[in-house]
């Protein structure tokens, strides 16, 4: 479990960094310094995209090659 938090906490960073420096998705930083309400959004939705990710791929490898 501990290596399943491990690595929701990296794929999550590096989702979070992307959408950050994305202009589109993120195109200024808030009144709040970065701690504003879109910050928030943009780290749970990166947190949620990692635990779905990392839960798609475990039942990729648990699926007999050929099947899928």
């Amino acid at each position: 479990m501990e290596l399943q938090k491990t690595e929701v906490k990296q794929l999550a960073t590096e989702l979070l960094s992307g959408m950050l420096a994305n202009p589109h998705v993120y195109p200024m930083v808030s009144d709040q310094l970065g701690r504003g309400q879109l910050e928030q959004d943009l780290i749970i939705t990166a947190i949620e995209m990692a635990e779905s990710l990392i839960t798609k791929v475990e039942k990729f490898k648990t699926v007999p090659r050929g099947v899928g």
